[in-house]
């Protein structure tokens, strides 16, 4: 039980930092911190429709995986020394 405990935690490192990776590569929507930052020019050059797209899905699977090992995590630490 220790070592899923211990592979959880690294693919929880894993996915919070591409998890994070992911949000700022978003195009900033503009009226926010994007706009504070230098977000405000826009700019056709980065990304097409279907590569944001992709952006958009990616992140949120990456996003539900973070969850899931989250509540997995959870469940480990709550349960897992009943037994022992």
């Amino acid at each position: 039980m220790e070592a899923l405990q211990i592979a959880l935690q690294i693919l929880l490192g894993v996915t919070s930092l591409l998890l994070t990776l992911l949000i700022l590569l978003h195009k900033g929507r503009g009226g926010g911190l994007s706009d504070m930052f230098g977000g405000g020019m826009s700019s056709n050059l980065g990304s097409s429709g279907v590569a944001e797209r992709n952006l958009n899905r990616f992140t949120v699977v990456l996003g539900l995986v973070w969850g899931a090992v989250i509540i997995g995590l959870g469940l480990i630490m709550s349960y897992g020394n009943i037994g022992g």
